[in-house]
């Protein structure tokens, strides 16, 4: 058995034959090899719903880079990790790469094991109980073994994947779960990498290369849940919301799980209040779908667009199954709100939104990407002070567990998928793509703080192929969520690009005074303003946001006057964009603005990075830059501007208070 699938960077396809394959490729598939057909709904506690967590410390062993197979080969899993060879221990969930002081395990390329055992409760085999194992993010690619017997396989990082392991277990008694982790990337995974062969000393090395910009981490990076469902169970649910004047609609459609040809179950569903009050209840035999209407709704509003962000309601779903007995419920997090968008605008209820917020990555010391709850709400926590009220994904998605506080915060998300950089482009590639979207979209469609989706960042969009490509990749998101924009991250020129037509928002990014004419400040409002109003001026139908731009700044290095790296510069250059959207703002048709980045982040190693990007106005360990501090000021001024929000008590620090008429000061 050998890594996950044929993954070999292959020659592309001559120019003809690949626009064929491309219209091929747009067809809708029976069915996506990466996409289970089921639901993907987050495992929750109830009253018939247990769920234990496999986090901890497994083991840990490397397959040698030059010899990755061997772990298939001689059957690593079919026995204790601990059997085959020297372990190590390694945390889950985390990036296994910074957690020992090792060199060659921070650049390991190839296959990794890990292991552990667990046990699973005699109670659990009751005959009408179904046991199922949860991955939330394992990257790159992976495969799983129960007892010994391959379960499932996944790959794109960054995603959950799930399976019903309940033939597969003892109960009552040990037993041992098996991952083959697989960080390689090609030219046909998502996000893309390459293999290259460098002379060392000790003859020729692969090493993995990529273009972009932030550490390849890997590893098992979110929680592992075991659970348990009734054997008819619910497998999904479809929300969506509509207000109409003081009145919430909730449309619901249900997908069961189990249900034999014998049996009509029973649907119940019940809709409470942030306060646990029923608002809403009803049983029916055929309530797979419906509208529910809330009168007198509160509302899902963005972090300072009202007094209560983020209000949740609870949709509560029933199932009685007649043959098996046992009842199934299940309870979503609901937020009321619509999504609207036109030629110059997006709406959130009927009222114009103004982004002010930040790209962001997963990244923290040691750990790396792995899910780390301090880290998380640290940075809530910082949105809230900073002012912001959006943060991009970038340039992947990112742990549901955030995606949670951001519903419950009120902070929009601009969801992307981990397209970056994308060239190259095939058949391959664009099943893949697609497949990323749709095991996105699947997790995410119920979640109100999700505003857009992103299908790419960066992607080479002057490029030939790219039209056709992406017209196809967002033709494959628009059939799978009416209900929200499709944006990207561009970075091409206007006059050059050919996916900006495609889309419903255009994101631009842009880094004038750093990567263009670096230090000089006074270039920094012209040439954005022009060049908004030239892509605009291409594009007079759509909205545009500002998705990147900034300046690396090494947190404690002060130089008056401003100097790049300097953290004066930082803030200089932060001023000197916001000038320009004030002005572009007047037009009507630009809609936000986003800094590179909400944090210091890890890098590959280059020349231009000192121990990673310093781009955020956050340092990686989340202390305020000075730019932080100017950032704040202006995003609560834009907030009682629009919005009417009062203005902190601490927004400025004391200075002084004049003393009699203003004339005297003695």
């Amino acid at each position: 058995m050998g890594r996950l699938g044929p993954r070999r960077c292959l020659p592309g396809p001559p120019p003809l034959l690949l626009l064929l394959l491309l219209a091929l490729a747009a067809l809708p598939p029976l069915l996506h090899a990466a996409v289970s057909p089921g639901g993907m709904l987050f495992p929750r506690e109830s009253e018939s719903r247990d769920v234990r967590t496999l986090d901890g410390v497994w083991n840990f062993r490397l397959c040698p880079e030059e010899d990755p197979e061997q772990g298939s080969r001689e059957r690593w899993f079919h026995q204790d990790l601990t059997q085959t060879g020297e372990v190590i221990p390694m945390p889950v969930p985390a990036s296994y790469n910074d957690v020992t002081t090792e060199r060659y395990i921070r650049e390991h390329v190839g296959v990794v094991y890990y292991d552990r055992t667990f046990f699973v409760p005699a109670n659990w085999d009751a005959g009408s109980s179904r046991v199922w194992l949860r991955f939330g993010s394992v990257h790159y690619a992976a495969k799983v073994w129960i007892n010994g017997h391959l379960v499932m396989m996944h790959e794109i990082g960054h995603l959950p994947f799930e399976k019903e392991i309940t033939s597969k277990l003892r109960f009552g008694a040990k037993n041992r779960v098996t991952v083959e982790v697989d960080n390689t990337l090609y030219q046909q995974s998502i996000p893309q990498g390459r293999l290259v062969e460098i002379k060392t000393d000790m003859g020729l090395k692969t090493i993995q290369s990529y273009t972009f910009d932030f550490f390849n981490y890997a590893g098992i990076h979110r929680p592992v849940y075991l659970y348990t469902t009734p054997h008819t169970y619910l497998d999904d649910m479809t929300i969506t919301t509509d207000v109409d004047g003081s009145t919430g609609y909730i449309n619901y459609a249900l997908t069961l799980g189990g249900v034999t040809s014998r049996e009509t179950p029973r649907i119940q569903i019940d809709v409470l209040d942030a306060d646990g009050n029923f608002v809403y209840s009803h049983t029916d035999h055929d309530g797979l779908k419906g509208r529910i209407e809330v009168p007198d709704a509160r509302l899902w509003w963005p972090y300072l667009m009202d007094p209560d962000p983020g209000y949740m309601y609870t949709f509560q779903v029933r199932v009685t199954g007649h043959i098996w007995g046992h009842d199934d419920v299940y309870r979503q997090p609901v937020g009321i709100r619509t999504v609207e968008w036109n030629n110059s605008t997006v709406l959130i209820n009927g009222r114009p939104i103004y982004i002010r917020g930040f790209g962001k990555h997963e990244d923290a010391n040691i750990r790396g990407k792995g899910l780390d709850y301090p880290t998380l709400v640290r940075d809530f926590n910082l949105f809230k002070w900073v002012g912001g009220n959006a943060f991009r994904t970038s340039h992947y998605p990112y742990a549901e567990e955030i995606m949670d506080f951001a519903d419950r915060m009120g902070i929009m998300v601009i969801d992307e998928c981990p397209s970056v950089d994308t060239e190259n482009y095939s058949a391959t590639l664009l099943q893949k793509h697609k497949d990323s979207l749709g095991e996105l979209i699947r997790r995410d469609k119920n979640r109100p703080s999700v505003i857009m989706w992103s299908v790419a960042n960066e992607a080479r969009t002057q490029l030939a192929d790219a039209d056709s490509y992406f017209k196809n990749v967002v033709s494959y998101v628009k059939q799978l969520d009416k209900t929200r924009p499709v944006t990207a991250a561009l970075s091409r020129q206007f006059y050059e690009d050919k996916v900006a037509q495609h889309l419903d928002v255009v994101g631009v990014n842009r880094y004038n005074a750093w990567y263009i004419y670096p230090g000089r400040l006074e270039t920094v409002r012209l040439a954005m303003e022009n060049e908004l109003a030239n892509w605009r001026h291409k594009h007079p139908t759509k909205p545009f946001i500002m998705m990147e731009y900034g300046a690396d700044a090494y947190s404690g290095l002060h130089q008056l006057p401003e100097f790049v790296w300097s953290e004066e510069f930082q803030t200089s250059l932060l001023s000197e964009h916001f000038k320009a959207f004030d002005n572009l703002r007047k037009k009507g048709w630009f809609i936000g603005e986003m800094i590179w980045n909400f944090a210091d982040f890890m890098t590959a190693q280059a020349y231009p990075r000192v121990g990673g990007n310093k781009k955020g106005i956050f340092t990686r360990d989340r202390q305020p830059k000075s730019a932080a501090h100017h950032v704040r000021r202006r995003y609560f001024a834009l907030a009682q501007e629009l919005d009417g929000y009062s203005l902190p008590d601490d927004l400025a620090p004391y200075v002084y208070t004049p003393v009699g008429n203003g004339s005297n000061y003695f």
